[in-house]
């Protein structure tokens, strides 16, 4: 700003100072042609021949311009003088370069401020000095009085010298240029003032704000507590101090239980006023040194710098979760909340913060799950823990096996026994996996895995191709033994899976009555509006469809009458209540399962059957087939006996037999699938 003002001060200056010398240049042209009315144009060719009388006529036609013409000379082309208003003589020495630049090529009038002295010495008493406007001027021999014609009209003859007295107009660019700066000065003044207002409350209003974004970006701005990212800070110098002395860190995570309700019956005003309350009491009830954390939604977390032990940590986290017994009051209604708490401890549990927070996560939602309200994070409810994570990777590499690796993915097959004749007429097939270090897994190590990754698919796709070979490979050898496979929730809800079968049965020239399917009664009512139409596709194949692990769900008997399905398995845990230590009653509840799929000319089958006199009962209560360890375990195919199977006709809805009578073949009255055509081979008793 204090350039701008100097350069506009300048540029005033300059531009005032150039119109100042034009002012005088002008008045020195009129001074000129003034004295060239009288002076002759030979005077300019004989500088004697200027009169007297022409001289007084000359100082009396510049006499107009008083005190402001301090002198006017005329110089001849040689630099001769030919009139001076000093009254000096013809004696004189003009300026020589000036001369020429205004007489040569018809030039222009030149100027100059100079500084002129006046009086017997320059530094001596009565002489004068003043700052003069000294203007040489062309004269051109058509101006003068007499024109000489055989001269060109535009011909230079001389030079007027017109000095002008300019100390007036040196004050008055002085004066002006004052003026200029004042008003500049002024001007750039109050706009420094405005800018620097506006910078100013700007720059407030910026570092407020800042300091605001910093304090929301380590506070949670509901409840005042640290969110997660400050947590996270103290976490990790919390750590690092524990690493340093040996200590124990504790964290615990907590979530209110069914908060999304509270917000929808009393809106969320009174859920955010319930997440201040939960927060007040957390502070007023812990040590100095612990740190709650609100980390988003309705869940907390506490920070226990030193902890003595695991133990130690689960009991403040029981005493935490005490805190919520007495009700919240909101308004005017009390409100009673549950909670739920998670506890991880490092180095016990986890080894750096990430993993902390993770371990602690895990066990909350374990707590949450079980209905336990406190839960210590335990590697065994670790769904997402790095050995299951290398798990998964083991099992998509078992789903896709080199050409030359052997296969880890095998199929077992155990027989299902026909009761009233003890022979087998069916196999259920279940996957194990021979993994390379770990040995042989059971499905329930990497079922739920494939089912939480996607990968259910691709195991379904897996036992389903693998059976149908076998089924081929066994009707090739003249066996026809149904094989059952499992299938899963997510592929009985979606008509991929049905066009899967239909294809591999193509494929290998398998009828569909040597494939059956079984689902989960839980998986069946979890949502019967898409299952069901897979279902009847899969009828209308000719594949039977069994309901497995009945008993454990809540289908109904409505929903259990408009089922497409022709079996039901009875789950294991109603099959060993039978035995000599089983519960009370518990004949009467598989009886009334019998008589209830009966009445619906559903076949019955029992799981876990292990001993003698639990076949015995189940052939008492009607129930159809049985299979467990009393007959065989799930073997490979190649350990299965060589013999063939007794036929099995299809069981229809209209037509109700028992477990004793011989089955015959059916037409269902509520399904078109085609009756398993009867004349089967018979198989060796696998017990024999």
């Amino acid at each position: 700003m204090a350039v701008l003002g100097l350069a506009l001060v300048g540029v005033t200056w300059s531009v005032m100072s150039q119109q100042s010398v034009r002012d005088g240049i002008a008045t020195a042209e009129t001074v000129t042609s003034y004295a060239n009315t009288i002076v002759p144009t030979d005077s300019y060719v004989s500088p004697d021949a200027l009169t007297p009388e022409q001289r007084e006529a000359v100082r009396a036609a510049t006499s107009g311009l008083g005190e402001r013409l301090v002198e006017l000379r005329l110089w001849a082309l040689d630099g001769s003088l030919i009139y001076s208003s000093a009254d000096r003589t013809t004696t004189g020495f003009p300026d020589g370069a000036r001369l020429d630049l205004v007489t040569q090529d018809g030039g222009r009038p030149s100027a100059r401020v100079i500084t002129d002295v006046r009086g017997a010495e320059v530094e001596g008493e009565g002489g004068t000095e003043s700052r003069v406007l000294d203007v040489y001027v062309p004269v051109i021999a058509g101006d003068t009085a007499e024109r000489d014609p055989a001269r060109p009209r535009e011909d230079v003859i001389g030079a007027a010298e017109v000095m002008l007295n300019h100390d007036a107009a040196g004050v008055a660019l002085a004066d002006a240029v004052r003026t200029v700066s004042l008003v500049v000065a002024l001007g750039l003044l109050a706009l420094w003032t405005v800018l620097f207002r506006t910078v100013w409350t700007a720059s407030r209003r910026l570092q407020a704000t800042a300091l605001e974004n910093a304090r929301l970006a380590l506070l949670d701005s509901l409840t005042g507590l640290p969110n997660r990212r400050m947590l996270a800070e103290r976490m990790r110098r919390t750590i690092l101090e524990a690493e340093e002395t040996g200590s124990r860190v504790g964290l615990m995570l907590l979530d209110i239980d069914r908060f999304k309700d509270i917000n929808d019956s009393l809106g969320h005003d009174r859920g955010d006023e319930l997440l201040e309350q939960v927060a007040e009491r957390l502070r007023g009830a812990l040590r100095d040194e612990d740190i709650v954390a609100r980390l988003g939604g309705d869940e907390f977390a506490i920070l226990l710098p030193d902890v003595r032990s695991v133990a130690n940590a689960e009991r403040l986290a029981r005493r935490v979760r005490g805190l919520f017994v007495p009700p919240f009051m909101l308004g005017e209604l009390p409100l009673h909340v549950d909670t739920s708490v998670g506890v991880a401890c490092l180095p016990d549990h986890a080894t750096d913060p990430s993993s902390l927070m993770r371990t602690a996560d895990v066990a909350m939602y374990a707590a949450k799950h079980r209905r336990t309200g406190v839960s210590v994070y335990s590697a065994d409810e670790d769904d997402s823990s790095p050995a299951r994570l290398v798990l998964l990777g083991d099992l998509h590499r078992a789903l896709t096996p080199a050409a030359d690796a052997p296969r880890e993915l095998r199929m077992h097959y155990q027989p299902k026994i026909e009761l009233a004749t003890g022979q087998t007429v069916g196999l259920e097939a279940l996957m194990r996996w021979v993994h390379p270090t770990r040995g042989v897994l059971p499905p329930t190590t990497f079922i739920p895995l494939a089912e939480q990754s996607g990968l259910i698919h691709d195991v379904t796709r897996y036992a389903l191709t693998e059976c149908v070979t076998q089924l081929a490979a066994w009707r090739a050898e003249g066996r026809a033994t149904p094989v059952a496979v499992n299938l899963s929730a997510h592929d009985v809800t979606t008509a991929a899976v049905v066009d899967l079968i239909e294809s591999l049965l193509d494929e290998h020239s398998v009828p569909a009555d040597l494939l059956e399917v079984e689902i989960t009664e839980t998986a069946l009512v979890a949502d019967p509006s898409r299952v069901v139409p897979v279902l009847e596709r899969l009828g209308a194949l000719g594949i039977r469809v069994a309901i497995d692990d009945f008993g454990i769900g809540n289908t109904s008997i409505s929903q259990l009458r408009d089922l497409p399905v022709d079996e039901l398995k009875i789950d294991r845990l109603f099959v060993s209540d039978l035995g000599a230590d089983g519960r009370e009653g518990s004949e009467v509840v598989v009886q009334a399962m019998v008589d209830l799929a009966h009445s619906f000319d559903l076949r019955v089958v029992a799981e876990g059957v292990e001993d003698e006199s639990t076949a015995v009962i189940l052939r008492r209560l009607g129930v159809d087939q049985a299979q467990g360890f009393l007959y065989s375990q799930a073997v490979p195919a190649g350990d299965l006996p060589l013999t063939q199977s007794v036929p099995r006709p299809r069981r229809g809805r209209g037509v109700r037999t028992g477990a004793a009578m011989a089955s015959t073949p059916t037409t269902s009255t509520r399904h078109t699938r085609p009756p398993r055509p009867p004349g089967a081979p018979v198989a060796d008793n696998p017990n024999g």
